[in-house]
């Protein structure tokens, strides 16, 4: 008999439907992938069987006992479900013990007995191979620490069941391994684990069985040693996907960004980043180059830099000849660089204001009548170009932003930078939380954002996507510039051999 049963559940918002008939079974000790493109419906079915949200209708059924569609999150977790969110949930000003065991922790006289909640903390962390702090402010963790720590309250819980929504989506290949190691002990232990990826590979890695879900129904179920990831793809997306290489050959073109000597020491207090010492290098106009480089290797701290989001204590920024030196995202945009950043909740939406106001923010003074009046129609039919462009799904652009997908989330705020007409555009992360069948748009809108003489910077921590959109790679190492390869001829080994070692493989 299944653990867990799912069946029929349906879920409608204002206007559209976002579960029809959707269902899900996995068995003890099973590692099940849940597969669909943004918008499918996978993350409102997690939050109806973690409680955060009742179905309209449909049968949930979790170990033998059939579930109350009233229930709420801390009566689905004391059954035993236990939900790491794609977007974390941890109180960033509480340290990294007090979050592993919030509304648990071990009491001494009716007091919290602070000396054995710190030595709980570190026996798990210790057990997770992770060298964190338990006394450290969460704020002051990196987007990895802060996801390795999720996984880490996760396991303190007395689970039967264990939902992952891209888990590895901000972590690093040691990480990645250390979790996938996790993974299998739960599963020997009999503990089930539903993992939601968009990284196929790792499906195939980790995972027994897979679910599909497309446009809120239900597709396909099976095992995975039976299918390859193609056929996932055909699955999920209802076509073959064809992945684009950059086209080769192009001429050189004259100078737009020039970095000479950028040096950025991080300050004792500040909550995160690396320090950046003598950081240099050249994008011309129609080029693509790729920052590769492990977490915490320093490529978001620059991007930062030359956004204007954080001061640099040396050196110059040129843009067409003119040095522009940013003090402030404003004086970026107005020099014509634009960025698309690492942590879309934090720094890249307004969650509660519509998609159309999120999109047109920026370019509200091209889309104004006399300097004073937004021009409704003109702001419409640009979010509409942009929606068709990149296949952003939503009921209409009147809705918030918070309601799409992560992945949905991001194409918006890639069309925002995009509506600039940017000299400049960085992209940090620019498909993490996308879609198979939307990362092939998302890198021919690069493609041609280079064809028209903007220079691209792309940030990303898989390296297959570095290479296949890169015309040169510039591997950082502990904030310093490790080297520089030619995109079409760098392979995996030579690049990891830079980024762990300084050394090319």
């Amino acid at each position: 008999m299944a653990l867990l049963d799912l069946a029929d559940i349906t879920k409608r918002f204002p206007g559209v439907v976002a579960l029809d008939g959707a269902r899900l079974s996995v068995a003890s000790g099973e590692v099940h992938a849940l597969l669909g493109e943004n918008g499918a419906g996978k993350s409102t079915l997690l939050k109806i069987l973690s409680g955060a949200q009742a179905c309209d209708s449909g049968r949930l059924t979790f170990d033998g006992a059939a579930l109350s569609a009233s229930d709420t999150p801390v009566q689905r977790q004391r059954a035993g479900i236990v939900t790491i969110y794609q977007e974390f949930n941890l109180q960033p000003f509480l340290t990294v013990a007090e979050n592993l065991y919030l509304g648990r922790e071990p009491l001494r006289f009716g007091l919290i007995d602070h000396k054995r909640l710190r030595a709980d903390a570190r026996a798990v962390l210790d057990g997770l191979g992770l060298d964190l702090d338990p006394d450290m402010e969460v704020r002051r963790l990196n987007i990895a620490d802060q996801q390795m720590v999720e996984i880490a309250r996760a396991m303190t819980l007395q689970a039967k069941l264990i939902v992952m929504d891209e888990p590895t989506a901000a972590l690093s290949p040691r990480e990645v391994d250390i979790l996938h190691r996790i993974i299998g002990e739960l599963k020997a232990r009999g503990i089930a684990v539903i993992y939601v990826t968009h990284r196929l590979k790792e499906v195939k890695t980790i995972c027994d069985g897979y679910t599909v879900l497309r446009d809120g129904r239900f597709v396909a179920t099976g095992r995975v040693a039976e299918i390859e990831v193609a056929g996932m793809v055909r699955l999920m997306v209802g076509r073959d996907v064809e992945f684009l290489q950059r086209p080769p050959h192009r001429e050189p073109a004259e100078i737009v960004l020039k970095v000479d000597g950028v040096s950025r020491k991080r300050g004792r207090h500040e909550a995160r980043g690396t320090s950046l010492t003598d950081v240099s290098f050249e994008v011309r106009a129609g080029e693509i180059v790729g920052l590769a480089g492990l977490v915490g290797a320093g490529r978001t701290d620059l991007v930062r830099v030359l956004f204007g989001a954080d001061a640099m204590d040396s050196g110059t920024i040129t843009l067409n000849g003119e040095v522009v030196n940013p003090a402030s995202p404003c004086d970026a945009l107005k020099a014509g660089i634009a960025l698309v950043p690492e942590d879309r909740k934090q720094q890249g939406c307004f969650l509660e204001h519509s998609i159309r106001h999120n999109l047109s923010l920026p370019s509200l003074k091209r889309l104004s009548r006399w300097g004073i009046f937004v021009d409704e129609t003109a702001e419409k039919a640009l979010v509409e170009d942009f929606r068709t462009r990149l296949n952003i799904r939503m009921a209409h652009d009147g809705v918030a932003i918070a309601t799409l997908s992560g992945g949905n989330q991001q194409k918006v705020l890639l069309a925002r930078c995009m509506a600039l007409s940017p000299k400049v555009l960085i992209v940090d992360e620019p498909t993490r939380g996308v879609d198979v069948g939307a990362k092939a748009d998302v890198h021919q809108v690069l493609f041609d954002m280079a064809a028209t003489g903007v220079a691209v910077i792309v940030v990303s921590s898989e390296l297959p996507e570095v290479m296949a959109v890169s015309d040169r790679i510039i591997v950082f190492r502990e904030g310093r510039i490790a080297g520089t390869l030619d995109g079409f001829a760098a392979d995996e080994e030579t690049l990891m051999g830079l980024m762990a070692t300084g050394r090319a493989a």
